[in-house]
């Protein structure tokens, strides 16, 4: 098993959620549906025509019995569904607008999720990102102080000797492009709640720049350390700090050297904030192509539930992996 993943899949057969499939006839999604289900560490829930379903279920041999099978048209399920949802407080939708929505299996699914049908949605596969996102955003809409939506992924780097030994946390290295200080608080936020949740971590949160404390100076190095403020502010019970360059952050050899107050991150962050997409991105292919990291993700953070999104190119490992991410950040 990955090995950074083996304590998220033994939170996973501990306690099983009900993930909602849209992607219903793809085969790799399903494939991937069928064994994470049959493994104990789901309960697969398929959205579409039954009829269809059940036939390509057939054609690849999987028992239609492993699945629970939902049938977009059922008018009764439907009228509950969105009977439910309307009733919750904050929703964006409203009746009319739902329903003519949840001919799409993707907002159905989502609808089941919300309403406590599902306690989460997985697809990627056919359906693009903005699809995915902008959905998120109508159904399940946005986190209670939080108006950012973002990314983390989780990084497995032979050789690192970091806090939490060859794993790191890094963020956001695919959604938000030019994050302004309000959004890399916002995102910083986040991805400690997103480590609480999955690793039972406690969160050591270091904003990146090419500045340490003060040893640069620009507009760049302003807004991060603006941001270090903001979150401050709205979770003191958050271990964030910065500015900090890479090697303060996490070496406390360096970071002995360079901060020259009590800090409970330097040198031993085990989460690593992005000042932007350029740098994440970056950042990330050199983390797998120099450093030989494997790196889970992208993790979607920012929502009022868990909302999930998969590279369209994903071999069924990496989807088997994601579900199963997913389903454990939903049981929390």
């Amino acid at each position: 098993m990955i090995k950074v993943l083996s304590k998220i899949y033994e939170k996973a057969l501990a306690n099983p959620q009900r993930v909602a499939f849209p992607e219903a006839l793809n085969e790799r999604m399903l494939q991937a549906a069928f064994e994470t289900g049959k493994e104990g560490y789901i309960h697969p829930i398929l959205v579409g025509d039954p009829q269809a379903i059940t036939a390509k279920l057939a054609e690849l041999g999987y028992e239609s019995t492993a699945f629970q099978i939902i049938d977009l048209a059922d008018e009764t399920m439907r009228d509950d569904l969105i009977a439910k949802y309307v009733a919750l407080p904050q929703t964006l939708l409203k009746e009319k607008a739902l329903r003519r929505r949840m001919t799409d299996p993707l907002y159905y699914a989502m609808v089941m999720q919300t309403a406590g049908a599902a306690d989460v949605t997985f697809a990627g596969i056919e359906y693009t990102t903005e699809d995915v996102l902008l959905a998120g955003q109508m159904v399940v809409g946005m986190q209670p102080g939080i108006s950012t939506i973002s990314s983390i992924g989780i990084c497995e780097i032979p050789g690192f000797a970091g806090s939490e030994g060859e794993l790191l946390v890094v963020g956001d290295s695919a959604v938000c492009t030019n994050p302004t200080d309000e959004q890399l608080a916002d995102i910083a936020i986040s991805a400690c709640e997103s480590v609480q949740a999955l690793l039972d971590w406690p969160p050591r949160c270091a904003l990146l720049s090419y500045s340490t404390l003060g040893s640069g100076q620009g507009e760049l190095v302003d807004k991060v350390s603006r941001a270090v403020a903001i979150a401050n502010k709205r979770r003191p019970d958050l271990a964030i700090d910065g500015e900090f360059q890479f090697d303060t952050a996490v070496s406390p050899t360096v970071a002995a050297k360079k901060v020259k107050r009590d800090s409970k991150v330097a040198g031993q962050a085990n989460i690593l904030i992005w000042p932007d997409l350029n740098v994440g991105n970056v950042g990330v292919k050199i983390l797998q192509q120099v450093g030989h990291a494997n790196a889970y993700g992208p993790i979607l953070q920012g929502f009022n539930d868990v909302v999930c999104d998969c590279s369209r190119s994903a071999p069924v490992s990496e989807l088997k992996g994601n579900i199963i991410l997913s389903a454990v950040r939903a049981s929390h």
